[in-house]
């Protein structure tokens, strides 16, 4: 019966209608993130430099879009080169810049900021790992915002220009529906969801033109953990009290740089020549010349390479990565694929050096089906002596949650959307729309029953009843999968806090869905812990394995001897660095019965 449903549905996935689904994918915002942000400002008076000498200072600049994992890919149709800073990265560059004598102190320079918010938990706590060592963290900013003021609020210091602004108004988040365009052109989408998935809102925009109540419910109790969580961080780092950013937030008393420093949320407001001769004084130098700026992008980038030459393939603790949509087929390192995951797990599995083993699950989900191929592969290891540890990005929900149950324990952010156990399926009916708004009519001849289940006509109450039970077998499948994974959980239990609920980092420990609030250094330290490995003894071999391309290195080098002359004032060629967006593709690929988060997070 699956097979059979999965089958016809791959063929009811049209590419207008997936056009009009990836309009679902609801981007969460901070309420008050209004505007264009500023453009940043950076120590230009000398040259950035990647060695590391006396006197070095690291530029820390995280406007650029930010990755999983560090890679570099060309794209011959456009001669583009791809270049994503990877938390890997960042990880290990904040590691190696805390242990070196001759760098003295950090330049957080956060004019812009647009990751997951536990993408920025993972870089706020290297940061505070950094600052053990003693060494200065001095922030500045013409423009602050929830997401680079909390990661900022780990500084030292922090400033603001004096003409700035400041925008602190709490969490929000607003969703759009499509029934009432959908109505005027006369297509229905036909949705099935599992039995009582009353919170699997991925497909509400189809059906309503508002929040249901379990929608809403659900919203606001993972928007307030989250608030809560955000509070707690900077309560912690700037001493003020959660009542008192209650209060800001709820009077908008903050908007200006004279505000901010009136309430205590930032040091002090200086001009950008003032942060320089600031920074001068921290480095105990006369002059910016005396001193070495790292770019730190570039630098934490070498370190990570250097560490992937030296890397070991015969690593003890392996990390395998799953970041992106859940679909069939190989993937990539930005989406991923059943067969390309499941090779990886497959091969961590079967290398004799490995010890344990860490999963990387950044997801909001996508195929139930392939999900279930991927969480074969972590039962498989579950079942070995071999420790399966994950460690959840800003999303593991729906199909990320699928592949992550059966691990032995489960890490997760405070901050991390997870659950959303529940499974749907969408069938559009486009009759009224070819028959009335463009004049085409369809007819048919049947050998069967159920030959020519088309998007052409509505489905019969046979139909519906077969695409249901379909539908309700994938999700007892589902909760039976997640019951088996999870200590203390049976399958009642688990439909009580299923149902396509989505829960944060913090209240899914609550409620048995994850383990320990912590990141991938933590799923890492206990990882190695089980199978008692010091850090010393400890090496790290890395799933799916990245390929060095000599021609993608090469054009990596001439994009940055290019860059070089250009602050040179040399008008010489420049290779413009971007990431492809995918979400249309995404949605475009969809096929099947769908354990998928309904939304995207994103903070600004």
């Amino acid at each position: 019966m699956r097979s059979f449903f999965r089958t016809l549905l791959a063929s009811f996935i049209a590419a207008v209608i997936a056009f009009i689904i990836g309009g679902m994918i609801v981007t969460f915002i901070f309420v008050g993130s209004i505007g264009a942000l500023f453009e940043g400002i950076s120590v230009d008076q000398v040259a950035p430099s990647t060695k590391v000498k006396n006197n070095s200072l690291v530029h820390m600049n995280l406007n650029s879009m930010i990755s999983e994992r560090t890679h570099t890919s060309f794209n011959p149709s456009n001669f583009q080169v791809d270049n994503l800073l990877g938390i890997d990265a960042i990880r290990a560059g904040l590691k190696a810049a805390k242990a070196d004598d001759k760098i003295k102190g950090i330049y957080l320079d956060l004019s812009g900021l647009a990751v997951g918010i536990s993408t920025i938990e993972e870089i706020r706590q290297a940061l505070i790992d950094f600052k053990k060592s003693n060494k200065f963290i001095i922030a500045y900013s013409e423009a602050y915002f929830q997401s680079n003021y909390y990661l900022a609020s780990v500084a030292d210091e922090m400033y603001i220009y004096p003409e700035g602004m400041m925008d602190f108004r709490g969490m929000g988040a607003e969703l759009m529906f499509y029934k009432p365009m959908l109505d005027k052109w006369g297509v229905e989408m036909q949705v099935i969801r599992g039995s009582n998935n009353k919170f699997k809102s991925a497909v509400e925009p189809f059906l309503s033109d508002h929040m249901s109540d379990a929608n809403r419910a659900q919203m606001e109790t993972l928007l307030g953990s989250m608030w809560q969580h955000l509070k707690k961080g900077i309560e912690h780092e700037r001493g003020i009290s959660l009542a008192d950013l209650d209060m800001i937030a709820d009077s908008a008393l903050v908007t200006s740089a004279e505000d901010a420093i009136e309430y205590k949320m930032i040091d002090g407001e200086k001009y950008k020549d003032e942060i320089i001769d600031l920074l001068k004084v921290k480095m105990g130098v006369e002059s910016i010349d005396d001193m070495n700026i790292l770019e730190f992008n570039k630098y934490a980038k070498k370190t990570l390479f250097k560490e992937r030459e030296n890397g070991n393939e015969n690593g003890n603790i392996a990390v395998v990565y799953a970041t992106g949509s859940i679909a069939s087929g190989e993937g990539d390192l930005e989406t991923i694929g059943s067969e390309g995951v499941s090779k990886a797990l497959r091969a961590a599995r079967l290398n004799d050096s490995v010890k344990a083993v860490v999963f990387r699950v950044n997801s909001p989900g996508g195929s139930a089906l392939a999900s279930d191929v991927i969480w074969r592969e972590v039962k498989l290891l579950e079942e070995t002596d071999k420790p399966i540890i994950v460690s959840m990005g800003d999303y593991a929900a729906s199909g990320g949650y699928y592949i992550s149950c059966a691990a032995d324990k489960i890490y997760a952010q405070a901050n991390t959307v997870t659950g959303s156990i529940g499974v749907f399926g969408v069938i559009p009916n486009l009759e009224g729309f070819l028959t009335n708004e463009i004049g085409i009519t369809t007819d048919r001849v049947e050998t069967n029953e159920y030959s020519t289940l088309t998007v052409t006509k509505p489905l019969s109450d046979k139909e519906l009843l077969l695409m249901q039970e379909s539908v309700d077998e994938v999700y007892d499948v589902f909760k039976g999968r997640v019951a088996d994974g999870r200590e203390g959980l049976d399958v009642p239990g688990v439909d009580s806090i299923g149902q396509g609920r989505v829960w944060s980092g913090t209240n899914a420990l609550e409620i048995g869905l994850v383990d320990e609030i912590g990141g991938i250094q933590d799923a890492i330290d206990y990882a190695a812990e089980l199978v008692e490995l010091s850090e010393e003894d400890r090496t790290i071999i890395e799933y799916p394995i990245i390929e060095v391309n000599q021609f993608e290195a090469l054009l990596e080098q001439l994009s940055e001897q290019m860059e070089q002359g250009n602050s040179d004032n040399d008008p010489g060629l420049s290779i413009h660095l971007m990431k492809q967006l995918k979400a249309i593709d995404e949605m475009t690929q969809m096929r099947g019965i769908q354990a998928r988060l309904p939304f995207k997070m994103i903070l600004k």
